[in-house]
């Protein structure tokens, strides 16, 4: 096997040496001979340039043995060379000759060499008189996409020797003139470049490097910084996850910390940086600046802070990503880059400040050595500050960071191990970093939380104009400027396309009761009375007077006197808000030590002992540990394609499947897959892992061609005359309503009378009407004794005119739940009416003088006297809007559906808006046909039968937010905890829904609340669902695959890909005292996996001679497998015991088999078919024929069966009321009887589940998509 040239993801992309030529050398110091005061100025070169593959086969040197790694006659791949060959080729030269030297130079790409060395000696180049301490700094390149390359330079001098007469010249060699010499230091730099930015990894390196050149005879120099960087280039960097690398870079101990996500930055600096040079004030500031995206400059005397000051900034407002230039040290030869018109975020000395600052405008000024923030001359640039209450939280949660290391080790004694030490310091700054992390990350949640509430998801629409509407006066400047940036466009992609990252992460996490309520409900938002109260409390306590809405989980608190810390230097977990954040335990995996001759073979063999290394760590790490091993698979794919073992690299990375396949390194496998030869394919084909491996990579890389865009709209009015498809669309962009039926009726309202399409001015006032209804809602005041009579999470959601009642003049006001006075003169609460004791609702008419004035009469089951309120002109829309709101409270009761409710009142307020859209005598007509539930009440029977309602406890929609809804295909139960210390995260109970396309929705079934992460997996319909301790959830596919998923982090990262042909069932054998647990996967070509549910191998793997596999069931140590034609009992090798056909003369096609139940301790087998109405049963040691049969009245098929207790539920398809619904029979296991029928679905019910055998979960199929819980007698 031939080894591969370079190393993917190696730590080092190139390695520059720069200083002054040996010509313009001589030159100073013939100057400085002539006047010993003047140090001149020189122009940097690039002398070396080191970048891989440094030994290939073909090297002359790469079969011997010699020690000296870097011989003179081998082959140099030098920038300086190229210059040179250049200058010195002819015209005439041959064609063959340049295409040599082009392939003979190599550097990193997208590194401009040309301005390297102002950027590695951006003071300038000057020798020195006297020895100066080496000296670093850091650079940051970013190619034409956008990419960024991080660079480490170190400067140091080495002497010059001059001969006092100015006579000769000669540079560190023997003179017998020595001691006629006087003394002279230049000034060289060493850079390195890496893709990742390893700031303090690769500067240790360099400090390493430079120890060993002090010890170094300058003939040798060159070789040894050549083989410097060698080395590096073996070092490969850590995959995601928390895996840190560690090598040996004598005298010191190199570590590499991993990203903590696939999506996080590398973070190898120290965080805390500006909070030592700036005020937290300013951080802010500067945060601030950075999102508004202005010209930023910073400026300092020290080069080495420009870099890691500003990347800190970037590291702060990550999710989010500076898109513009990003030059953090400017060379004095840069200077004019300042003044580009774009934004840009830049660094210069200090010494050039005033010259910035006067030639320049509109500029921000960031002094890092005075620790001030002013803007260039004059001032003419205003930059709005942070919401104030999303400032107060920041500064508070920052006074609680102790940054000073000094104050963590006063209690502790004194190391001699410098390597300890460093270890120490290390983890001290690994706690700062992620507590800085989080108050950073937490800022950038509450100032853009609201915005998701104003997102389209279905059309990728932003409306920008109604979220700033939202937005405090005071912060709508703030708004306004980070709306138009490139930063907040990105990040609107990200949210659009649901991205799972720690911004999304936060943001669920610290949501309120009442966000998570309206997160998962498709109604119109009003402030809750508790919002109210808190609002009225903190207008009487003095503080803002808006309390924000990006900040549910933040009450105010008094800061302490002094100082937060905490006096622990192992600090594990921390509280940001509600959230407390663990830090995970890392670990470190240690690489051999280098090759001493850096030769083709020796280097073979480093990467030989490297995967023997991960072999071991394999196979010392827990199956449960799935994390690690596969950061170790992965490490271990990386060598194996470095030493050509092809096939085998293609294993270690199939193995991510079944362990983490977050960190699949798609491209590099793209590429791998391409360089097999012939051979390597004809083997590929004998083995099937490696087949489906290469199958599904062409799979997936056609769908991602078959990607739609990402764009982002911001929502406009329509301009043009809409058909009924234009208007849906539009009215969904707004943000209005989702559900396609409550539009089709909206436009129906709205074009009563006229022809079927609405014209833009239409839709401009009913959209308008609509926004100052909940504008006047924010400005609702309810004084503290109103306040205490509702509940917290009740809204105003209109309020009529001051008009005269039966009970006093006042407004009357309608929330969710009931009807209220609002007494003028002295403000009082008087309620109405519940809606649920409405008894009777009726329009009259009062005599005033000669007129007679239209009033509404309201009678309620709780009082004995009628309400009346002298509506005049309102009185016709009230009457409309509390008609529908008492039907949906009817049919919300009487069906334990608690959406009909939202329902109706989503009709209500469009009802309202359509009166004060229309404005004409046809206005109340339109608004009628709206009234979806008062019609619904007038065409069905709105009682529901007496079984189904004693039975039905509530209903819920999985499909809430969501256009129209899904079919339920799948429901899982998966029990809680007892106490929180047996989980990491939320112990409640759960309940598991798959939808269409591959969607998984998840309720806390304490609560039967809708949890906000939505979990795709894969796109197609999914068939079944098994719950496994302590944290998985398997889920079976259409498209062949098992779909595991982390209940902690609520995501899909490990997928089991041996199956062809989509997956039907799973079932889990638990463990006993002579076996271990295991689970059984079951496939539509007949094809049963057994699986060890630690290391996801395959035990065993057998076919069945049946038609449609679709169910497995595990009984007494048998495993009984259903297909279409035939149950199968087998052992568990997969040979059959028995086989069961249903050959009944009575019909003239066979029956077939879907569903089927054991009931081991009666000897019974019992079995349905999805084209029969009847359950048949029979004795398990007897299966020639079936000893009893139940039929199923007005049942068209059966979908499911379950066993609960002693009863068996039956969810299918019939007629009750005369029409077509989904049924669940409930027969009784000992009476062979049905003992009830349920109706509660308009759709076949295809899906039941138990939980706890308390309750058994029904779902139906999409054109009702709601799940019906029930109690189990």
């Amino acid at each position: 096997m031939l080894m591969a040239d370079v190393l993917p993801c190696a730590l080092l992309e190139g390695c520059v040496v720069t200083g002054a030529s040996t010509e313009n050398l001589k030159e100073a110091v013939q100057a400085y001979q002539g006047n010993h005061s003047n140090l001149q100025f020189l122009d940097p070169e690039v002398l070396q340039v080191h970048v891989p593959p440094f030994v290939t086969k073909d090297d002359p040197v790469s079969g011997s043995h010699g020690h000296n790694t870097f011989e003179r006659n081998q082959r140099r791949r030098s920038y300086i060379k190229k210059k040179k060959e250049k200058i010195g080729t002819s015209v005439e030269g041959n064609v063959e000759n340049k295409e040599a030297i082009a392939e003979d130079i190599s550097v990193p790409k997208d590194i401009d060499l040309i301005a390297l060395p102002q950027l590695c000696f951006p003071g300038g180049l000057q020798v020195s008189s006297i020895e100066k301490e080496d000296c670093f700094h850091f650079l940051v390149f970013t190619d034409v996409f956008g990419n960024r390359s991080h660079g480490v330079v170190v400067q140091y001098y080495k002497q010059v020797q001059v001969l006092q007469d100015g006579s000769s010249y000669q540079n560190g060699q023997p003179h017998r003139a020595l001691s006629r010499l006087s003394k002279l230091y230049a000034p060289y730099a060493i850079c390195l470049i890496s893709k990742y930015a390893y700031y303090n990894a690769l500067k240790d390196c360099l400090s390493c490097l430079r120890l060993q050149l002090k010890s170094c005879r300058d003939s040798d120099i060159e070789d040894r910084i050549k083989e410097f960087a060698a080395k590096l280039t073996l070092v490969p960097t850590p995959p995601p996850g928390h895996l840190h690398l560690v090598f040996n870079m004598k005298p010191l101990q190199i570590i590499l910390p991993s990203q903590e996500d696939v999506d996080g930055p590398v973070i190898d600096i120290d965080l805390h940086f500006p909070f030592l040079c700036f005020k937290p004030k300013q951080v802010l500031k500067i945060i601030t600046c950075i999102l508004m995206e202005q010209r930023i400059v910073f400026f300092s005397s020290d080069w080495a802070l420009l870099t890691l000051i500003a990347e800190c900034f970037m590291l702060y407002i990550h999710p989010l990503q500076w898109q513009h230039t990003f030059v953090p040290i400017l060379s004095r030869q840069m200077l004019d880059f300042v003044m580009a018109p774009t934004s840009f975020l830049m660094g210069c000395h200090i010494d050039h400040y005033e010259e910035v600052a006067t030639e320049t405008d509109d500029i921000v000024l960031i002094n890092i050595d005075r620790g001030t923030i002013s803007t260039s001359f004059p001032p003419k640039l205003w930059i709005p500050d942070v919401p104030a209450q999303t400032s107060e939280c920041f500064l508070y949660r920052v006074r609680g960071l102790q940054m000073h290391y000094d104050l963590e080790l006063s209690h502790l004694g004194a190391s001699t191990d410098l390597n300890h030490l460093r270890s120490q310091r290390r983890e001290w700054q690994q706690t700062l970093n992620l507590e800085i992390q989080q108050v950073t990350l937490e800022l950038i949640v509450n100032i853009f939380r609201e915005v998701n509430n104003h997102l389209n998801y279905e059309h990728r629409v932003f409306n920008s104009e109604e979220f700033l509407k939202t937005r405090d006066s005071l912060d709508q400047p703030f708004y306004k400027k980070v709306l138009e940036t490139h930063i907040f466009h990105s990040f609107l992609k990200a949210r659009l396309n649901r991205k799972m990252d720690s911004y999304t992460r936060m943001e669920i996490n610290t949501r309120s009761e009442t966000h998570r309520m309206r997160a998962s409900l498709d109604i119109p938002i009003r402030p809750t009375i508790q919002e109210m109260a808190r609002k009225h409390s903190r207008s009487e306590n003095g503080l803002s007077n808006r309390l924000g809405m990006s900040m549910p989980n933040l009450s105010y608190e008094k800061p302490p006197e002094g100082p937060i810390r905490q006096n622990s230097l192992k600090r594990h977990d921390l509280e940001i808000g509600n959230v407390k954040i663990v830090r995970k335990s890392t670990k470190l995996f240690k690489l051999p030590e280098f090759p001493p001759p850096l030769v083709y073979y020796c280097i073979q063999n480093y990467y030989n002992e490297l995967i023997s290394l991960l072999s071991k760590a394999i196979l010392s790490v827990s199956p449960e540990d799935s994390a690690l091993l596969a950061r170790y698979y992965y490490l271990r794919g990386l060598m194996n394609t470095m030493i050509g073992k092809r096939l085998d690299a293609l294993a270690d990375f199939q193995n991510l499947y079944k362990t983490d396949i977050g960190i699949f390194p798609n491209e590099l496998l793209k590429k791998l897959v391409d360089s097999l030869v012939q051979d390597e394919r004809c083997q590929v084909e004998k083995r099937p892992e490696l087949k489906r491996l290469i199958s599904k990579l062409k799979k997936e890389n056609e769908g991602e061609r078959r990607k739609c865009d990402d764009h982002v709209k911001t929502f406009e009015l329509p301009k043009k005359h809409m058909q009924l498809e234009d208007f849906v669309k539009s009215i969904q962009e707004s943000g209005i309503v989702k559900d396609n039926g409550t539009i089709h009726r909206l436009f129906d309202a709205l074009t009563v009378g006229q022809q079927k399409q609405i014209d833009p001015e239409t839709f401009k006032t009913f959209y308008t009407f609509w926004k100052e209804s909940e504008a006047e809602a924010q400005d609702v005041h309810l004084p503290v004794d109103v306040i205490d009579h509702l509940d917290n999470n009740e809204c105003v959601y209109k309020l009529s005119c001051s008009v005269k009642t039966s009970y006093g003049v006042g407004k009357i006001a309608m929330t969710q739940k009931r009807l209220f006075l609002l007494t003028e003169g002295r403000p009082g609460y008087i309620e109405i009416t519940k809606f649920r004791d409405i008894e009777e609702l009726k329009i009259s008419s009062a005599a005033f003088l000669l007129l007679r004035i239209p009033s509404l009469k309201i009678k309620t089951t709780l009082r004995k006297e009628t309400f009346e309120a002298n509506l005049k002109s309102e009185c016709d829309l009230w009457h409309l809007m509390v008609k529908e709101m008492w039907a949906g409270r009817k049919m919300a009761d009487e069906h334990k559906d608690p959406q009909y409710m939202q329902q109706a009142l989503t009709n209500a307020l469009l009802m309202d808006a359509v009166v004060g859209c229309l404005q004409s005598q046809k206005a109340i007509y339109a608004a009628s046909k709206l009234a979806y539930f008062d019609r619904m009440k007038l065409e069905v029977p709105m009682m529901v039968p007496k079984t189904t309602s004693e039975m039905l406890k509530h209903k819920i929609n999985p499909s809430a937010n969501l256009t129209s809804p899904l079919a339920v295909d799948v429901l899982l139960y998966t029990p809680g905890h007892l106490n929180m210390c047996e989980a990491e995260e939320d112990s409640s109970p759960k309940l598991w829904c798959a939808l269409d396309d591959g969607k998984v929705v998840v309720f806390d079934a304490a609560s039967w609340s809708l949890q906000p992460n939505c979990i795709q997996v894969g796109s197609m319909k999914l068939n079944c669902m098994l719950g496994l301790e302590p944290s998985q959830v398997w889920i079976g596919s259409t498209d062949s695959t098992v779909y595991i998923v982390n209940t902690r982090s609520m995501s899909c990262n490990k997928q089991l890909t041996d199956h062809r042909s989509e997956v039907t069932d799973i079932v889990l054998e638990k463990s006993d005292k002579f076996s271990q647990a295991q689970a059984y996967s079951s496939s539509m070509d007949g094809t049963v996996i057994m699986w060890d549910i630690y290391t996801l191998k395959v035990k065993n793997r057998f076919h069945l001679d049946c038609r449609g596999l679709t169910v497995l069931k595990l009984f007494n140590g048998t495993l009984w497998c259903c297909g279409v034609d035939s149950i199968l009992e087998l052992r568990k090798n997969g040979l059959v015991n028995r086989r069961l056909q249903h050959l009944d003369d009575s019909r003239e096609t066979p029956l077939f088999f879907n569903c089927f139940e054991l009931f081991i301790e009666r000897d019974q087998l019992w079995t349905t078919s999805l084209d029969s109405a009847e359950v048949c049963i029979w004795h398990i040691k007897d299966l020639s024929r079936p000893f009893h049969k139940i039929q199923l009245q007005d049942c068209f098929g059966v979908n499911c069966m379950i066993k609960v207790k002693n009863q068996v539920w039956i969810g299918s398809r019939g007629i009750s009321q005369g029409k077509s619904k989904g049924k669940i029979y409930v027969v009784d296991v000992v009476k062979y009887s049905v003992e009830k029928e349920l109706v509660a679905h308009t759709d076949v019910v295809q899906a039941l589940c138990s939980a706890e055998d308390r309750y058994v979960l029904s779902g139906s199929s999409s054109e009702d998509g709601k799940i019906a819980i029930w109690k189990v007698e």
